[in-house]
């Protein structure tokens, strides 16, 4: 059974936002807004309540990659951006961030990597992944992805 798209709450889908998109704007304004105030936000503990809420499989990969990349990028520090785990360099800018796959009625969750992480390839390289499960493999090259990114 496949998910189905985000549903639009205009006749218009073209020219507006989903339901969905509309959500994650707010959650952005309402972070925005915490870290004008100056409120001192427990990334880590605001990361981690956000994987609580996912519904599996996503939870789970999202628990496995929050590990992954504390204990490969220590250096890099758990907060939500537009809602979603992330993770940001000492200057606060995100450089990896999860996107479940139910945030959006996708079929896969995505890793995905911000124009500050250190993946520069010649002229062309990819900026995000399509994850459908965490095998050795792919947490091997997410790993290596995670630590080039911040070298």
């Amino acid at each position: 059974m496949s998910p189905k798209p985000a549903k639009r709450s205009d006749a218009s889908e073209a020219e507006s936002f989903s339901d969905d998109e509309r959500a994650a704007m707010k959650e952005r304004a309402r972070e925005l807004k915490a870290q004008a105030r100056g409120s001192k936000v427990d990334g880590e503990s605001a990361v981690l309540a956000k994987i609580a809420e996912m519904p599996e499989p996503d939870g789970t990969m999202a628990r496995r990659l929050h590990e992954i990349i504390r204990a490969n990028a220590p250096a890099l520090a758990p907060k939500t951006w537009y809602g979603m785990p992330a993770y940001a360099n000492q200057d606060g800018k995100v450089i990896c961030f999860f996107q479940s796959a139910s945030k959006f009625n996708a079929r896969y969750a995505t890793l995905g990597f911000s124009d500050t992480a250190n993946l520069d390839e010649g002229a062309m390289w990819p900026t995000s992944f399509a994850l459908t499960e965490l095998t050795a493999a792919e947490e091997a090259r997410i790993i290596a992805l995670v630590q080039r990114a911040v070298s």
